[in-house]
């Protein structure tokens, strides 16, 4: 329980140091290894990238199986974790909190709850009752022995959904509802990055994502946090792809070279 508990206080405070925290998010314990034996500081599992171990889309995966997941990313390394919890697993405050309690018993140092419904037709749920579900989340994190460091999330940008003046307003009610970090995935404009983190003032979160700004203009920017989401956990299976079909088309081995930095990095990490 100690242990834990400086986990949560470890991680929480990395969030308010001079530079952000690089928060890569493994998809199995392997991954997870080999990230703490490259030096970071933290770890955040991937929903997208633990359904593709399983065989499945992002958001197929039970509560059940995330925790499960979960608690063998906490065990695999000493480094503070937290998951990915998509929206708490349940349309409901009442069900988000229950999930929160699961979350503390699985080891971990904190996680994220998202305002994403599951539904195409109707993505995003109402400001309200997403701020309620948030509420539910912090009282839970706030009221036991481990101080969980909750992540609100407000998905507008990857449903279809790029207002900026509500996803703002999103995320200053889940600050107010009691988050301690907040994250609007999929923003990659710079000036929209800033408004965002002058607008609160809880550490924000940004997911790295290709054409959007490096980490230099992040950290100006005020940026505490960045994560990679699944985009690590695709880019192994990309280079299954391109290897594989090296192999079945052109009857070449040109992915040796790749394989062999990978089996050099394992036979160090997984000592």
């Amino acid at each position: 329980m100690a242990t834990q508990i400086q986990q949560a206080e470890r991680f929480l405070a990395l969030h308010h140091q001079p530079q952000p925290l690089l928060l890569p998010n493994p998809w199995d314990l392997g991954s997870a290894k080999l990230l703490a034996w490259l030096g970071f500081s933290a770890l955040a599992t991937t929903s997208s990238g633990f359904a593709a171990t399983v065989g499945r889309l992002d958001g197929k995966v039970t509560r059940d199986e995330a925790l499960a997941h979960a608690a063998a990313v906490v065990r695999a390394t000493d480094l503070p974790v937290s998951a990915d919890l998509e929206n708490g697993f349940s349309g409901n405050a009442a069900g988000v909190a229950e999930t929160m309690e699961l979350a503390a018993m699985a080891g971990l140092a904190g996680c994220s709850v998202e305002d994403f419904t599951g539904r195409d037709q109707d993505p995003i749920y109402d400001k309200s009752l997403a701020t309620e579900r948030i509420a539910a989340a912090a009282e839970v994190a706030a009221s036991g022995p481990i101080r969980l460091v909750l992540t609100a999330r407000a998905e507008n940008y990857l449903h279809g959904r790029p207002d900026l003046a509500d996803t703002i307003a999103r995320l200053q009610a889940y600050q107010e509802a009691g988050a301690d970090v907040l994250y609007a995935p999929g923003l990659k404009d710079l000036a929209d990055i800033r408004r965002v983190v002058t607008s609160v003032d809880l550490p924000v979160n940004v997911l790295a994502l290709p054409g959007g700004p490096p980490i230099s203009e992040l950290a100006a920017a005020g940026v505490r946090r960045v994560s990679v989401g699944g985009s690590f956990a695709f880019a192994a299976l990309g280079a299954v792809v391109q290897a594989a079909t090296e192999l079945r088309e052109q009857g070449t081995y040109g992915y040796g070279s790749l394989a062999a930095v990978g089996r050099a990095a394992a036979l160090e990490a997984f000592k």
